[in-house]
């Protein structure tokens, strides 16, 4: 992928894979724009190269679009769209399905809209939507969390119809990536059970991906699946 004056927009990326994305754009050369929810220490790190941070949290309608109208006041033009951010509640309420649908679905749907003439302005253009590998075959637990990705899956597809041939757009579906510092040693080894190839891969195979499809010229309306193998188990 060749170094775009226009900057690639990542939402979500104060921490974990978000954050390693940005950091390895960043070291590549591209301008930035991320979003984030909390302030963390790390997003002083991104300014600090150069990313413009713009705080989003995308509960409702109204506050989608004002980010959209923020956007639009500080770039004319983006080379991709990375939506990252996700939300990961009890999953046993309505407001819980309400909220997750906000975040993965009505958020990407939105700003993919609005936004569609700044990626035009651009010569190449993507739209990447991280999924969930869980999507593919339901969740007992969580199956609000599971829906709103399925559906993020859907608007891949429409939305690669709908802006084709001048935005590729492409999604990712991860299972385990990375554990937390709480994760004991028995839910680890339960885990990594579940995939064939059986390790914790780290946020870099995300960022492997996300090049992949930003740099590839003819892939569009396409989830990858990052999952290990866990279909084969």
């Amino acid at each position: 992928m060749s170094v775009s004056n226009a900057p690639i927009l990542i939402t979500g990326a104060g921490q974990r894979v978000g954050l390693h994305c940005a950091e390895r754009l960043l070291a590549d050369g591209h301008r930035l724009i991320v979003t984030y929810r909390h302030e963390k220490p790390a997003l002083a790190a991104l300014r600090e190269r150069g990313a413009l941070t713009l705080h989003a949290d995308f509960d409702s309608e109204a506050s989608i679009l004002a980010f959209i109208e923020q956007l639009q006041g500080h770039t004319d033009s983006l080379r991709a769209i990375v939506h990252n951010a996700s939300s990961w509640p009890a999953d046993e309420q309505a407001s819980d399905f309400q909220q997750l649908f906000t975040v993965h679905m009505l958020a990407p749907y939105l700003i993919n809209l609005h936004c569609a003439p700044l990626l035009e302005r651009s010569a190449e253009a993507d739209i990447v939507h991280i999924s969930d590998d869980v999507a593919r075959k339901g969740s007992a637990k969580r199956p609000a969390y599971c829906a709103s990705k399925a559906g993020l899956d859907s608007l891949t597809l429409s939305f690669a119809a709908r802006f084709a041939p001048t935005i590729k757009v492409n999604g990712i579906a991860p299972a385990l990536l990375m554990f937390n510092p709480e994760d004991d040693t028995e839910y680890r080894a339960k885990a990594l059970s579940k995939s064939a190839l059986g390790f914790e891969p780290g946020p870099q195979v995300i960022y492997q991906s996300l090049r992949y499809l930003l740099d590839t010229p003819y892939i569009t309306g396409t989830t990858l699946t990052v999952n290990g193998g866990r279909h084969l188990k």
